[in-house]
């Protein structure tokens, strides 16, 4: 990452332009301050906030986090990371987005499920549901990625395939599968081998991979969703700071990361020079796939207002995570945000990072 203009004073970083009014800075401040509050008053127990304008840089790590590497399980910010590495397969011409997927996967049948393709997997327009319903006794008894591959081709549909959107951490499961059976190698290692190594995100890896886990910060497991426990104690072996969830590399929001690189990975995108895929194809990516009345969906990208406050241009792309995570980048203002915590999602109204978020963007507005 190039970082042209970083500048450190006393507890914070301040956003270091030259051209930089006080709106912004003022709102640069607040997006710390709102992270450094949280930290403070131990809501938070650790957050890293990393912020790139341009050539320029605002990064921090608060609270448990000693600098904006800490290493923080991303969730769902996963799947777009997970979805690149796929179409890495899709450009050497493996597979087709409007392909059936039980072309791949044959035990995908019934019920409609023939008429899912790989791009509704993608787009959240599968009909699968987001977690399976037996999801906790899955996780209770440790089960490996293919017991949830073999129930999700196997779950009913929500609704008809393409008839609407309906998030789903199962059709991530099985764009995955589809992965896996073409190219032969399990979707952890081609996510680290065709989007972390090529993008030198070494603090980061679906799973555990090479990480220490000492180095990981701890999810504030009893405020935890409730596919992760919901808090409840006996959750422990398998919630987000069990060694099975960590080891498991779920690939819907099993990659452990750092702030540095989920900027790195954004980066890729927000200005694309063929790091990972073709630009023309990258540029596809974080377009609009789903219809006309239909939320708005890129190709695992998340889309829109949603992602930092309803100023935000139409063209801001990146995804948020139940663990208390959220990235956005603008093409527009050639900027991105990355805010890290260990606050589950819906632990607060407003939440910290959502908070921080939304004042990171109001700095970088032209």
């Amino acid at each position: 990452m190039n970082r042209r203009r970083v500048l450190q004073i006393g507890m914070g970083l301040t956003f270091a332009s030259a051209t930089a009014t006080a709106y912004e800075q003022r709102d640069m401040d607040a997006a710390a301050n709102t992270l450094r509050g949280a930290t403070a008053s131990g809501q938070v127990a650790a957050a890293a906030l990393y912020v790139k304008q341009g050539g320029d840089v605002f990064a921090k790590g608060l609270g448990a986090a000693k600098d904006e590497d800490a290493i923080f399980l991303l969730a769902s910010i996963s799947k777009p990371m997970v979805v690149a590495a796929i179409m890495t397969l899709y450009e050497k011409g493996m597979f087709d987005l409007e392909d059936l997927v039980n072309r791949y996967l044959p035990e995908l049948a019934g019920d409609g499920r023939d008429r899912i393709t790989i791009r509704h997997l993608f787009t959240h327009q599968s009909g699968l549901p987001d977690q399976l319903p037996e999801n906790e006794r899955l996780r209770a008894e440790h089960a490996e990625l293919d017991v949830f591959v073999e129930r999700a081709m196997r779950t009913p549909l929500v609704f008809q395939p393409g008839s609407t959107y309906g998030y789903s951490s199962m059709g991530i499961l099985l764009a995955s599968e589809v992965a896996r059976r073409i190219s032969g190698k399990s979707i952890s290692v081609l996510v680290d081998e065709c989007v972390f190594r090529p993008l030198g995100m070494t603090n980061s890896a679906l799973g555990l991979g090479c990480l220490a886990p000492e180095s990981l910060m701890r999810c504030q497991a009893e405020h935890a969703a409730p596919e992760a426990g919901a808090g409840d104690t006996t959750a422990k072996s398998w919630d987000w700071n069990s060694d099975y969830w960590r080891k498991l590399g779920a690939p819907w929001g099993g990659v452990h990361g750092s702030a540095v690189d989920v900027a790195r990975f954004l980066g890729a995108f927000l200005r694309p020079q063929g790091e990972l895929l073709h630009p023309d194809l990258v540029r596809n990516m974080v377009k609009n796939h789903n219809p006309p009345g239909v939320r708005p969906r890129g190709l695992g990208f998340d889309l829109g207002s949603e992602l930092c406050g309803p100023r935000s241009s139409r063209s801001v792309f990146g995804h948020e995570g139940s663990t208390g995570t959220r990235c956005w980048a603008d093409p527009e203002t050639n900027s991105m945000c990355v805010v890290l915590t260990t606050l589950p999602a819906h632990a607060a109204d407003p939440h910290p990072r959502d908070v921080a978020a939304r004042h990171a963007a109001n700095a970088v507005r032209k």
